[in-house]
């Protein structure tokens, strides 16, 4: 199992903390004998380490390219699919797609089609639960807008959830990006939202599980507007 760049940091102070943790739990209650805590004491905290280690894995996947296609960019449950007005930069009529990712989901990010990044923005916010709607606006987010070849236009979102405190997002305005490489990163229970043509042919309903790079959301129509 490999592990993502952006867990060496968070693993390495984990491991140390618990370790602390553990040589306080040891001066307590082996002076006490209490073996049988002290043991309890050690699996939680063995327990507790190896799922952050677990947290940050990062899996092999064959990257699919496929123009006409817009592909899961993390693994998660479809929560929202719905017609909403995006007013931050498009500000037309979209189809919304979001997938919450769990504490148990792979939380890296893949860019859901190929094309220049026209817009990016980082907004700082508050950190409610991820799957609440108010989310979407109201939480620490990113915004960015892949222009396709075809003139398509599709804006994405990473929004931070409750446990979420940090997200990393690996490109900037006017880089091109290739379909389903790795966009980022977001830590510790988040979302992502997807802007979309409204006449895209929708490929997924609600309750759904994705797994980036490889789950089609939508199939773009030829003759959209440009």
């Amino acid at each position: 199992m490999r592990i993502n760049k952006e867990g060496y940091k968070i693993i390495v102070i984990a491991g140390l903390i618990c370790l602390a943790t553990w040589g306080v739990f040891y001066k307590l209650l082996v002076s006490h004998e209490s073996t049988a805590l002290l043991w309890c004491g050690s699996i939680f905290l063995i327990f507790s380490w190896f799922f952050i280690v677990f947290f940050f894995r990062e899996p092999k996947r064959i990257a699919i390219h496929d123009n006409e296609l817009i592909f899961a960019p993390c693994d998660g449950t479809v929560v929202v699919i719905e017609n909403v007005y995006e007013k931050e930069y498009l500000k037309e009529n979209m189809i919304q797609i979001s997938i919450f990712m769990s504490m148990t989901n792979i939380h890296m990010n893949w860019t859901p089609v190929g094309g220049v990044i026209e817009y990016f923005k980082y907004h700082p916010g508050r950190f409610l639960l991820a799957w609440l709607p108010k989310s979407s606006e109201d939480n620490e987010h990113t915004t960015t807008v892949v222009k396709l070849d075809s003139s398509h236009k599709i804006l994405f979102k990473q929004i931070a959830g409750f446990l979420a405190r940090r997200i990393v997002s690996y490109y900037k305005k006017g880089d091109r990006m290739a379909q389903n490489e790795v966009f980022g990163f977001i830590k510790f229970g988040s979302r992502m939202d997807l802007f979309i043509p409204a006449n895209s042919e929708i490929l997924v309903e609600i309750g759904d599980r994705t797994i980036g790079t490889q789950t089609p959301l939508a199939r773009l129509v030829k003759n959209n507007k440009i």
